[in-house]
């Protein structure tokens, strides 16, 4: 990540109907008060539109958070064509439960990496996406510091 590289996070997914999903990663974004922005491109209806905001999203974004579903080809082709950290969100269908989504995204060939989450992992990919920018940004070090710590003290030591 470039020294002057926004902190901002680009989400996007390959339908309207993957944004239930992926709108936990907005709201943890929100949460840290990370900026976001929120697009619909699909790698297989809108081939020209990924092409030209992945060659381009190093300009604006940090990182990448892609949920899409079935072939779910939306993060890997991403991370082909874009110089940030991408993060694929495999999303559930119902001929495949999600399983197939994540096939796509996790088996990616060497030299293309993708980070991937658990099925519908927005949420962690939020969180993943806040700690790389932690990297370069103390003040939202401190705050998932603090968000691990609280995480942490919620957890009861008894059932009851």
């Amino acid at each position: 990540m470039k020294a002057n590289s926004p902190n901002k996070v680009a989400i996007i997914m390959g339908s309207k109907n993957d944004y239930p999903v992926m709108k936990q990663c907005e709201q943890i974004l929100k949460r840290f008060k990370i900026k976001n922005n929120i697009l619909i491109v699909s790698a297989h209806r809108t081939p020209e539109r990924l092409f030209k905001f992945a060659k381009n999203a190093h300009k604006n974004y940090s990182v990448i958070c892609a949920g899409a579903g079935r072939a779910a080809h939306l993060a890997g082709m991403c991370a082909s064509l874009t110089k940030i950290p991408v993060i694929g969100v495999p999303i559930k269908d119902k001929k495949t439960d999600g399983i197939s989504a994540l096939f796509s995204v996790a088996e990616m060939p060497n030299g293309i990496p993708v980070a991937t989450t658990a099925i519908n992992g927005a949420l962690n990919a939020g969180l993943l996406a806040i700690s790389i920018i932690a990297l370069q940004d103390k003040k939202v070090r401190l705050k998932l510091e603090r968000y691990r710590v609280k995480q942490t003290k919620s957890v009861k030591k008894r059932p009851r």
